[in-house]
């Protein structure tokens, strides 16, 4: 089990936080699997980060799909919070 601290944009956290939006969709840069934890670090429009109770969040990839419709080397990702 890996944990993976991953930048999401402030459009999204609100969704993702409140369990409206259980997936993500990302490159698969850094080997993703079921079972390891993702931690959001938000960020505004600029890259910046801000504040968001997300921050404080852990979720777990329950289910990952590759090659399936996605673009080469993307994988959807299906998270819980933990």
């Amino acid at each position: 089990m890996k944990v993976h601290d991953i930048k999401l944009q402030q459009q999204f956290c609100d969704a993702v936080y409140r369990g409206k939006k259980t997936f993500e969709v990302r490159k698969n840069d850094r080997d993703y699997q079921v079972g390891d934890v993702i931690r959001f670090i938000p960020i505004d429009n600029n890259g910046r980060q801000i504040p968001h109770p997300i921050r404080n969040a852990s979720y777990i990839i329950t289910y990952l799909l590759n090659d399936y419709g996605l673009r080469k080397g993307y994988v959807a990702l299906a998270i819980k919070r933990i």
